[in-house]
This record gives structure tokens, sequence and C-alpha cells, in this order.
């Protein structure tokens, strides 16, 4: 037998759709980690970019378990002598760019290096219910209806 091994050329991307409106945070990120990457396709191959291309809408309205919201801190440096700044995650979803909070999150569980930056550029997140793709045809996805715990409870 031999290994099959996928070629750039071969790769045909699809375009899906997801509302993450009351899903949870972290396993929307990884299935959307998984979908850019291509693991979900037989023809998986780890140096290809032979994953699909995802929209995301809803991003402000994620949820997020436990007291993550309040607690959960993002620090950055300012490059000046204690110029350490940090911010909340409900800082962050109440702020001007709700939705860098998911695209962190995917960034995180994607590859290092050039690879994983091609498939972020794959990668399209909205704050609202608007988005300017409907000429590629997205598929949606019902992430919801997957495992009853990628949902908010309660």
């Amino acid at each position: 037998m031999r290994t099959f091994v996928q070629k750039p050329a071969d790769v045909k991307k699809t375009w899906i759709l997801v509302n993450a409106q009351d899903l949870v945070l972290g396993r929307l990120a990884a299935l959307i980690a998984t979908r850019l990457r291509g693991k979900h396709y037989a023809s998986f191959t780890p140096h290809v970019d032979g994953g699909d291309c995802v929209v995301v809408v809803n991003a402000a309205q994620v949820h997020l378990t436990g007291r993550k919201r309040e607690n959960e801190k993002f620090y950055w440096h300012t490059g000046w002598p204690g110029g350490i700044k940090e911010r909340s995650m409900r800082e962050r979803l109440e702020g001007s760019f709700p939705e860098r909070v998911l695209t962190k999150a995917v960034e995180r569980m994607l590859p290092r290096g050039p690879l994983g930056r091609q498939m972020l550029t794959h990668l399209r997140v909205y704050a609202g219910h608007e988005h300017p793709h409907q000429a590629q045809n997205p598929v949606s996805l019902d992430i919801a209806g997957m495992n009853a715990k990628n949902q908010k409870r309660g």
C-alpha cells in the first residue's frame, strides 16, 4: 500500500456558515479549528492547507461557562516600563471588537507558523448577523445539534 499525500492543487474549499449565538466558546473554537485545518476529511495531510472557509456570525453573543467572563484576563505590554495592561473577557466582548475573542481562541488552536497563518485567513468572524459572503453560498453547520454541551444550558 502507498501513503496518500494530498497536493495543494487538489484542494477544493467549501464555505461553511456558523451561528455562534449561545454556543460555548472553547467547543466552538475547537470545531472551527478542525474545519479550518481539514482534519474532518479522509484526505487530511498535515503540511497542506486542505480545510474549508468558515464564516461565523453573532460572535458577540458567544457563551462562556463558569466565571470566565469576569475572571479570564487578556494581557499585553505597551513596550514601556510598567506598561502591562489587562482587560477582562467581559470588557472585550462588550468593547468595540468582540469578534477578536473568538478569532484569538481559534488562532491558538491552529499550528504556529506560515501554515497556521494561512489557515487563519480562511476564517471570517462577524459580531452581528450580517455578512458579505452570500455569493459563496455557505452551507450552514448546526454545531448546537452535534452535542448538547456545545450550547448554553439553563
